[in-house]
């Protein structure tokens, strides 16, 4: 990978996105940090948004990769996804970063101190990093994202997702193993 990520890095299977985004650098507006979680989606999954087709919610899953896919989830919090994959309707879940640039404009928006509970999740991550709803379909090379590959994890922990309650059984979550960042430990730590 170069100094930012590309189209290309986004046109591979979700799986392998999802694992490749460890160690990855994530701003808004200069405000992020390193990608040390994510989940992968397909059409092809149940538990996917865009298992059932095109949706007006799920439209920027099934547009072009290396865009964000924004959505609220149980109405109250929002979710940031990274639209990639062979095929339409692919897209990875940022679920937590180890936040570290713009810390304090962070714990504003979150109104919490301990850098832990900034980004410890996919809603704490959106409300941290301020991702609404206006950055859906946005291009994630351009402003107000910054996207560009980081240092590998020293291991790689894998496992079923959070939250779902279709194909929870999948191991399609990833994180950096043993990382104090996570939103949830994998059972195998």
């Amino acid at each position: 990978m170069a100094d930012a990520l590309t189209p290309a890095d986004f046109a591979r299977p979700v799986d392998e996105v999802a694992r490749r985004l460890i160690g990855a650098t994530l701003t808004v507006d200069g405000v992020g940090g390193r990608i040390v979680e994510t989940e992968a989606y397909d059409a092809g999954d149940p538990a996917s948004h865009s298992f059932r087709g095109p949706t007006v919610r799920n439209a920027a899953m099934f547009g072009p990769v290396g865009r964000a896919y924004v959505y609220r989830i149980y109405g109250l919090h929002w979710c940031l996804n990274l639209v990639c994959g062979e095929a339409p309707g692919g897209a990875v879940l940022i679920r937590a970063l180890e936040p570290t640039q713009g810390l304090e404009t962070m714990r504003a928006r979150r109104g919490v101190e301990p850098a832990r509970l900034l980004c410890s999740g996919p809603a704490r991550l959106c409300q941290a990093l301020g991702v609404t709803r206006e950055l859906d379909g946005a291009d994630l090379s351009d402003a107000p994202f910054a996207l560009a590959p980081g240092r590998p994890p020293h291991a790689l922990a894998a496992g079923p997702r959070i939250g779902i309650t279709r194909a929870a059984d999948l191991p399609r979550r990833w994180g950096e193993a043993g990382s104090p960042w996570l939103s949830r430990p994998f059972a195998t730590q």
